[in-house]
């Protein structure tokens, strides 16, 4: 699309979202209407990335996130969708993706694109905390034209990787999540002596040993015993068989069937959006899921349970100075913890940061899109764009790049292997159908390999 007629679309923002989970979708798809003045008016394609967390109709429906129109696709299926003349072209891109995923279709968007030409701004980020493979995600995410930090903390550090190895840093802009409310717009609730509601997010892998997941459950079931006054969830990411962004072997479902006494009457399973469970939690209790910024955000008490020790691999580390840290043995005895004001600042939740004036894309902390919307507005704008240009090459990364590429079918030129499934074009409804169920039945099978033969095998090997 010409620079000008990009001009004169902004209003009407194209945009397509690839992502590879529920949880990403939710993050894609909300970024992408974030990025405009006027979200409504954003005509959004969604794209989901065939693979084993591809969501089911069920996942989508909870997220509440909503397209004008939903694929499921290949990884060189949508770079045939970004080339194919036929096709709409896309302002913005937005790949909400693992960083491996990310990287190939950069290298992909570098082959189809290798000279300056009007092609899409590419866009990406993190769906919440990041706590583990900080450089590893960064740089397989480095080349987007915006890599989008949900916090000072956050943009900090991520412009600190890149400078470290010699990369550019200036497509790292500050924003916040997209699920999070405007600041100014929430209206925060006064914190209570106690708690009627008291709401445990779960998360699928963290932690992921029987022993700890069945304790957890344990003592959530042993605090509505305590407290037969409040009512316990046990809020739920995913249902057995279906897969979310992280391997879930061990179900929640399941564990709570074998829980001796099972959960007393005031402690329940539920599933549904996690904003809507919040309108109505007095108290959020998890490990380190990123719901515990979302209820920040909203002034809801949080504790990030020590339960387990704070560790890296738990991720409950990214909260240290927080003031979240508790118990279950403190919450038992009546502990509401009240977070740190500079410490939620810096995270991007709760009342506004002052602005860092000497920092490149710094948020608004009115309106925390603002300086994402600018740069968008400046690379639409433009001159054609340069090609896209990771920092992983040929040249830089030999041996590593090869083989991430090679897991989503592009050769080490970004360019599709042969046999490499695109589209569906030319195939009969019946045989795409066909297909489709093909597909869903080996998603089956690898889903109760996960959670149904891999425990059992892993138990045998421990006798």
């Amino acid at each position: 699309m010409p620079a000008s007629n990009r001009a004169a679309h902004r209003a009407a923002l194209r945009v397509a979202v690839l992502a590879d989970s529920d949880t990403r979708w939710k993050w894609g798809a909300l970024t992408a209407r974030r990025l405009s003045a006027e979200p409504d008016a954003v005509h959004l394609t969604g794209y989901l990335l065939r693979g084993r967390a591809t969501p089911t109709a069920r996942q989508l429906g909870e997220v509440g996130a909503r397209a004008d129109r939903l694929t499921e696709v290949t990884c060189a299926g949508f770079l045939a969708e970004l080339s194919a003349p036929e096709r709409e072209s896309y302002d913005v891109v937005v790949l909400a993706l693992v960083g491996g995923a990310v990287q190939a279709v950069l290298h992909g968007a570098r082959a189809l694109w290798p000279e300056p030409a009007a092609r899409p701004v590419f866009v990406t980020g993190y769906v919440g905390v990041v706590y583990e493979k900080l450089a590893d995600g960064l740089l397989l995410r480095h080349g987007a034209d915006l890599v989008l930090a949900n916090s000072r903390h956050d943009a900090g550090r991520f412009r600190a990787v890149y400078e470290g190895v010699g990369a550019g840093a200036g497509a790292v802009v500050e924003t916040a999540l997209p699920f999070l409310a405007p600041a100014e717009a929430h209206a925060y609730a006064p914190l209570g002596s106690t708690a009627h509601r008291v709401v445990f997010a779960v998360q699928p892998s963290v932690p992921d040993a029987r022993a700890d997941r069945t304790y957890l459950l344990r003592r959530a079931a042993e605090h509505a015993r305590l407290h037969p006054g409040r009512e316990v969830l046990i809020k739920l990411r995913s249902r057995p068989g279906e897969h979310t962004t992280h391997l879930e072997e061990l179900p929640y479902q399941r564990l709570a069937e074998q829980l001796p006494g099972g959960l007393p009457s005031n402690c329940r399973l539920v599933y549904g959006n996690m904003g809507e469970v919040l309108d109505t939690t007095d108290l959020l209790v998890t490990v380190s899921s990123t719901a515990a910024l979302e209820s920040l955000h909203r002034g809801i008490p949080t504790a990030v349970l020590t339960d387990l020790g704070v560790r890296e691999a738990l991720g409950n580390h990214h909260f240290l100075g927080s003031g979240c840290l508790a118990s279950w043995t403190q919450l038992d005895a009546g502990l509401l913890p009240k977070a740190d004001p500079d410490w939620l600042a810096a995270q991007g939740v709760g009342a506004p940061a002052a602005p860092d004036s000497g920092a490149v894309g710094a948020q608004d902390p009115c309106d925390p899109y603002a300086a994402a919307r600018a740069r968008l507005a400046e690379l639409l704008d433009g001159a054609p764009l340069p090609p896209v240009a990771p920092y992983y090459t040929q040249d830089t990364a030999p041996g590593y790049l090869p083989g991430i590429l090679a897991r989503h079918h592009l050769g080490a030129d970004g360019h599709p292997l042969p046999g490499a499934a695109r589209t569906g074009a030319g195939e009969s409804r019946l045989r795409r159908r066909l297909r489709a169920h093909l597909r869903e039945a080996a998603r089956g099978a690898y889903r109760h390999g996960v959670q149904r033969v891999a425990p059992v095998i892993r138990r045998l090997g421990e006798l």
